[in-house]
């Protein structure tokens, strides 16, 4: 019996060791298994963030300023470029800043930079303040009397078409600019220190101590060397007559946001590019900012009676026009954006009259259809470019004894430009602005040529006529 027991006991003890063992060798392969999918897991992991690393370019060293904000991560900001890098809050700061100096508005850029409660002690910001402030101490305050004034009209953009031995190809010649004229006059221009401002930068209207307005002088502020010009644009309406010519069709808002033209090609189709004055000003300026004071543009003039920037809005088309009304809200569409991005727009009459050789009351019928019909649309304008250049007066004074005058005057109008070939010639009166422009068309350029007649010189002050004048424009350009 004692025996039986011993090995009954015997044999429970090699059991439970048994049991033991296989728990011990359960745990062991489970735990073997929990550490391989760590290991897994952990590999995966790392093989991520190397190819992410590896992905993404080098940049340069901070120096330890730019370190401490880095590392303030809640207070910093950063952009995206186009490459895939980030715009650290401090450069963009200093990006906007140098953008305002590019065109000369050295005090905003120093608002802009000192106001930044982020960024403002920093020392690179310091630094550009303190260079701006230098570059600012030496500006030199522009005569408005020295101001030039250019203007153009619609561009040709393709030369067989505007010069093809029809009708239209005199008129063309002798007021047109084509596209490699103009991009000549713009590279030859500022090259030699020209620089876009607003007719309104030159005088503008304000009140006295009395409470009487006044015109006074414009302080246009600019490096030495630097000298100041206005550009307009006649007609910008894209007749129907210039339809299969080489000329834009019309003016639309480009899906950026900016101001571009609208070309019907040979096939019917329409192509949106740079196609006349306003895109070509436009992608100058992006390539050359400091051509443009705080942003300045030309000058647009309108006359209505076949609607504006190339649709056809004018009453006379309510029935012909199948997207009138349409058409209407687009101009007023086209005309904000163009207001927006700087330009200016004027009155060339509705009807493209001869303001002095017109008597006084078809000077305000048209006057008044100019109002009704093409500023009702564009906005508010105190703008005129006379057409044919033709004043309302002569070189004296305006005063309101001409009734003219008086009558353009009362309809809002405080800026009146005629045609003088001279390089400048600027009126400021008590109550308006008065300037002379230049034309550079083929009439000017043709009859400006060492060649043509080397007694004439109009344009050696803005640019070298004999690198700009188009050869393949058909000579002798007839004369006015």
């Amino acid at each position: 019996m004692q025996f039986e027991d011993d090995y009954t006991r015997r044999r429970a003890y090699v059991s439970r060791r048994q049991k033991q063992r296989k728990r011990q060798r359960m745990v062991r392969i489970i735990l073997f298994f929990l550490i391989l999918g760590i290991i897994l897991a952990a590999v995966l992991i790392c093989g991520l963030i190397f190819k992410n690393v590896k992905g993404t370019k080098p940049t340069a060293p901070m120096d330890p300023d730019s370190q401490s904000i880095a590392l303030n991560s809640e207070s910093e900001t950063s952009l995206t470029e186009p490459e895939g890098q980030t715009v650290s809050g401090l450069d963009s700061l200093l990006q906007e800043a140098k953008a305002l100096a590019d065109t000369y508005d050295y005090d905003k850029a120093i608002a802009l930079l000192t106001e930044n409660e982020t960024y403002g002690q920093d020392q690179a910001v310091l630094d550009a303040v303190a260079s701006y402030e230098e570059i600012k101490s030496t500006l030199v305050r522009a005569d408005i009397n020295t101001v030039t004034h250019v203007f153009f009209h619609s561009l040709i953009m393709d030369n067989q078409k505007a010069f093809d031995g029809d009708a239209d190809e005199k008129g063309y010649n002798q007021v047109m600019t084509t596209k490699s004229e103009f991009l000549k006059i713009l590279e030859q221009m500022y090259e030699r220190g020209y620089v876009l401002v607003r007719i309104h930068d030159l005088a503008y209207e304000t009140t006295d101590e009395n409470g009487n307005k006044k015109f006074v002088a414009g302080d246009i502020m600019l490096p030495p060397g630097k000298k100041p010009f206005v550009m307009s644009q006649d007609d910008v309406c894209y007749y129907d007559y210039m339809t299969g010519d080489g000329f834009a069709s019309r003016i639309i808002v480009g899906e950026d946001g900016k101001p571009t033209c609208e070309m019907i090609m040979d096939d019917g189709s329409v192509s949106v590019g740079s196609y006349d004055l306003v895109p070509l000003l436009e992608d100058f300026i992006t390539e050359h900012p400091d051509f443009s004071y705080r942003g300045a543009r030309a000058i647009l003039a309108f006359t209505g009676y076949q609607g504006v920037l190339g649709y056809r809005t004018d009453p006379e088309y309510e029935t012909s026009n199948p997207n009138y009304e349409a058409d209407k809200e687009t101009v007023r569409q086209v005309a904000q954006c163009l207001r927006d991005n700087g330009w200016e727009l004027a009155s060339h009459s509705w009807g493209h009259i001869n303001m002095s050789s017109r008597n006084l009351d078809t000077v305000k019928l048209d006057t008044d259809k100019w109002e009704s019909r093409v500023e009702s649309l564009i906005g508010d304008t105190d703008i005129i470019l006379y057409p044919f250049g033709s004043d309302v007066g002569d070189w004296h004074a305006y005063t309101r004894e001409n009734a003219k005058f008086a009558y353009l005057y009362d309809k809002g109008f405080r800026y009146f430009c005629n045609v003088d070939s001279s390089p400048a010639w600027v009126q400021l009166g008590t109550s308006y602005l008065r300037q002379g422009r230049r034309n550079l068309d083929g009439f000017r350029m043709y009859y400006d040529l060492p060649e043509t007649n080397p007694a004439k010189d109009h344009l050696s002050d803005l640019f070298d006529v004999s690198t700009v004048f188009d050869r393949e424009r058909p000579t002798p350009v007839p004369p006015m």
